[in-house]
Parts: structure tokens; sequence; C-alpha cells
């Protein structure tokens, strides 16, 4: 869970060009350029208080360059190397907050919060980018997201001094952290207290928005008035103050059980929560683990569990956590089934009704299309899970208690289909939530179980724990 406390902008000394003035320890097969190198060295003295000292030696406090990048790769859950690679510097690229995400805060008390409930915030300026009440509106919703939850409530001023003052501004804006062009950072706030405390500034060299063209405003504000009430960053990716902007959908957004524990341990509960219940961050070790789907993609297993996917590929250690949206923004928030063709170096995604075709990680025009164009009757409401098996160039569709098989090569569904699963694959239940194929192996799941059948002689060989899959 997150840490409430200050997230203030007190290290972001930076904006300013400068020379690489610390060497970046590399991995060695990684080339980058000066330029690279520089902007890595930025984000680290951004994001994670890196500075020499004034004789330009680094200090003995574990503050190097490769203990800054450890940190950072343990916070964001990435191998944990302390050398810059690629997988590092493309998620440094990514626009995120402009609070830092570590900094050293000793001589403020732990827990900054509010001493009061009622608070007021007032909008100083607008962005062009969108009417004057679509700012309110997003500005409004963004409160009400942390109003729902605990005992809070905002109120609008439109003159004078208020809690929370809310401006737009450019590269130097008046607090000595300045914005540094379009993407990038994105936004920042200050803690509670006096002064800038509670203030939150947006960057207006952004493209912001209602949906998911440039930046959503309402998403980007929530987050920052969490760092107004007293909230820190968090290491969970389903976090909204996860510090990575992520757009989530334009509608249904329920504020994520991490941030609810974070906030009401500063403020307490409210007793209007009209989303009782909050999503959580699947945990890949639970015993009672179940799954949504599984595909490979070029050579990378994809895991998918509601808004969520792991990433497990042959050169990593640990299994990757991204929200499914962080890659598929037209995707919806959950899928049914996944499987890849090779041979045609596509993906395809089931949810309800319809079906998306991805080539690598780009979504194939002229997609979605309605899954009764493949065969399936139109009455059909979901695939439950999917499979291509390479030998055969066959892929297996499970939906209920039956399964249908589906000639890649023709793209016609073959005659005699669908048949019961019990009669073809006894002994691993009448339904499967997922199931991938490896080494002449099916693997089927069932909610916390998992069942190794192998084709060759159509037996169930092994029966597994789920989470298994993540060697836990």
């Amino acid at each position: 869970m997150m840490q409430s406390g200050l997230s203030a902008v007190f290290v972001l000394l930076l904006g300013l060009s400068f020379c690489l003035t610390i060497p970046i320890p590399l991995e060695d097969s990684h080339e980058f350029t000066e330029k690279d190198l520089q902007f890595a060295e930025r984000y680290l003295r951004t994001h994670y208080d890196l500075h020499p000292n004034p004789a330009g030696i680094m200090r003995k406090s574990g503050n190097t360059v490769a203990a800054k990048l450890r940190e950072m790769q343990a916070f964001f859950g990435l191998q944990v190397t302390g050398k810059l690679d690629e997988e590092t510097y493309e998620l440094m690229q990514k626009p995120r907050c402009g609070v830092p995400d570590v900094g050293e805060y000793n001589f403020f008390p732990r827990k900054l919060k509010w001493s009061k409930m009622n608070l007021t915030y007032r909008i100083m300026n607008y962005t062009s980018d969108l009417r004057r009440n679509e700012v309110e509106r997003a500005f409004k919703k963004a409160f009400k997201v942390w109003s729902d939850v605990t005992p809070l409530n905002f109120t609008r001023i439109r003159s004078g001094v208020a809690d929370i003052m809310i401006s737009f501004g450019t590269k130097e804006h008046g607090d000595f952290y300045p914005f540094d062009g379009p993407s990038g950072l994105l936004a920042h706030a200050f803690p509670p207290g006096p002064d800038y405390g509670g203030d939150a500034h947006f960057d207006d060299d952004e493209v912001w928005s209602d949906d998911s063209k440039g930046y959503n405003l309402f998403l980007v504000a929530a987050h920052e008035f969490g760092h107004s009430l007293g909230l820190e960053h968090s290491r969970d990716p389903g976090a909204l103050m996860f510090p990575i902007y992520t757009y989530t959908g334009k509608t249904g957004f329920v504020l994520p059980d991490d941030d609810v524990q974070g906030i009401q341990e500063l403020y307490g509960a409210g007793d209007k929560d009209p989303n009782p219940k909050h999503p959580k961050t699947p945990d890949k070790c639970d015993v009672e683990l179940s799954l949504d789907a599984i595909t490979e993609l070029r050579g990378e297993m994809l895991v998918f569990k509601d808004r969520f996917f792991w990433r497990l590929h042959p050169q990593m250690v640990e299994a990757e956590l991204v929200l499914l949206k962080s890659f598929w923004p037209e995707l919806p928030n959950k899928i049914d089934a996944a499987y890849e063709n090779p041979i045609k170096d596509l993906v395809f995604m089931f949810k309800g009704k319809k079906v998306w075709a991805l080539n690598g990680y780009d979504i194939v025009e002229d997609f979605p299309k309605k899954i009764y164009e493949m065969g399936f009757p139109k009455e059909m409401k979901r695939i439950d899970a999917a499979v291509h098996v390479k030998d055969t160039a066959k892929t297996l569709f499970f939906t209920g208690n039956k399964y249908w098989s589906y000639d890649e090569e023709a793209e016609v569904m073959e005659e005699g289909y669908p048949r019961l699963i019990e009669e073809e694959f006894p002994g691993i239940g009448d339904k499967v939530d997922a199931v991938y194929e490896r080494n002449g192996y099916l693997y089927f799941f069932n909610g916390p179980l998992q069942f190794e059948y192998s084709i060759w002689s159509q037996r169930i060989v092994r029966v597994l724990h789920t989470n298994s899959l993540f060697w836990c």
C-alpha cells in the first residue's frame, strides 16, 4: 500500500540543461547516446533525489547513480540491476506526474494532512484545450473521487485564497519547479500546508481532453489531488497514485482499493461511498488465483486477470504486472479469451461478442469484428478460452461446457462441433477459464487449478495450482 506523507516537489531543481556530470552504469548490450544519458540523469535527479555534493564527488549515503537506478527499478518492479537498460529507459520516457517517487524529507512530519474536513478550491485559470465548463466538471469529478470514500468536503470559491489553488502554466510558472514542454511531466501538486501547500499545477503545453486524446484532465487531476491531500506515490501499478499516466476509460472510474486504504489512513472512512467494492490488484501468488486468458506474443507470455496482465518473458526473472489499458487504450478493461496465430503473426483477443486482432502491439484495422463472423452461432454471448495448436494449425475455442475447432488456414469452423469438453478432455472439469499450449501439452486452467494434458497420449499428466505458473 502507498505511504501517506510528503509528496512535494522540493527536489525538482531541474528543467535546466546540463552536461552529464556523473557516469551512468550501462547494460553491456545497450547503446545510448549522450542525449539519452543526460535524460536518464535528469530523470533520476527529478524523481529519485540524485545529486552530487558540491565538489562533484558522490556522497557515501547510497546516493550513487547505480543506487538510484536500483531504487527506481525496485519501485517499478523491474529487474534490479543498478544499470541503465532498455526497459528502464523506456519507462523513464513515459508521461508521468512531476512529484518525486522518493525523497529525503526527514525535516517534515511523516504524515502531512489537512486538520479540517471542509476544504476549498479555486480554479485560477483555464486551458484552451477544453471549454471552461468541461474543466470545471473534470476538477469537480476528481475531488468527488476522494470525498466519496472519506468525510472530506470540497467547495469551490471564485475569489480569495483557497486551500487548494489550481492553475495551468508552462515551463517556469512561478514555483521554481518548471515544466518540460509536451509529455514528460504532466502536472504536480504540493502536500497539505500553508502557502503553496495543497496547490496543483497542470502543464499547459500538454493537450488536455475529457477522453483518450492527449491527456485526460479528470484522471491527472484525481491523481494530483491525492498529493494535495497528503498521499505519496504508490508502487501498485493498479493504483491511481501510481506515478505513470495511463488512460483507464471515459466512464465508470472506481477508486482502486490501494488508494482507498491510503486516504482512509489519513482521514478515515466516509458514509456515502457509492462503490463499496473497490478493485484490488491481483496477487500472482494468491492460492485462490484464477485467470481470464493466456496467450503468447512473439515469444512472450501474456497472462490476463481483471484489468491487468502479467508479462512473462524468457529473459525476465520476475513477471511484470501492467494495466491492459496502458498498452491498448482501445480494448475493454477485461478480456475473456486470447490466442496467438504465429503463422499470421496475429494475436486475437475476445470480449463478449467482439474480437480484436493485434499485430505486435498494434490493433489491426477493421477490428473489432463480431465473433459470429468466424462461424459461431449468433446467439453465443462470449468465448471463455482459446488456444492455437501449432502442430494441427487448428484453434480450439471453449465456451460453457462445449468447445469448437477452427481451421485457421481455411478460416472456417470445422464440422461436427461443438463437442462436450468432458468427452474430449476428461478430468479437467466442464469449463475452461484459460488455456495455452507448449511442447505438445495443453495447460487448462479451471479456478485455482491447472491441468497439464498430453496431446500425444490424450490424458492428464499433472494437476498443479494456477499460481505455479509464476513459480509460487
